[in-house]
């Protein structure tokens, strides 16, 4: 099999960082994940509607709801990061900047998801 690098590619040892089929794949399990949860929530939500904040609380508070609840937090911030990432990639072209979109990003999506999960186990505990 012959090797279609360039020469100066190969001599830098440039070429796969090995790591574009995970990422293919997780992104695609995060929207298998997504497109199943959110049918569910928006039937959560609709079936909430009108509701007062008491029944609110309690439907939130089920298990099976708090615990896809958490599912579609963590699968939506997942999928994000990884969206976002490859459009940092694709369009960024200043090291520096790509750097700090990247940090940011990561940063962004992990407090988001950490907050979110937090509230959700707040009120299935306190509920």
């Amino acid at each position: 099999m012959s090797d279609l690098r360039t020469p100066i590619a190969r001599a830098r040892g440039l070429g796969s960082g090995k790591t574009g089929t995970d990422h293919f794949w997780w992104q695609r399990v995060t929207a298998v994940a997504l497109a199943l949860l959110v049918p569910w929530l928006i039937g959560l939500l609709v079936s909430l509607v009108g509701a007062d904040v008491a029944t609110v609380r309690e439907a939130l508070a089920r298990p099976w709801n708090a615990i896809l609840l958490s599912a579609f937090v963590v699968a939506l911030f997942w999928h994000a990061r990884l969206g976002i990432q490859v459009v940092i990639e694709d369009y960024v072209h200043v090291r520096a900047a790509e750097i700090a979109l990247h940090l940011a990003n990561t940063f962004l999506c992990a407090v988001g998801a950490l907050a979110s999960l937090y509230a959700v186990a707040r009120i299935a505990l306190t509920a």
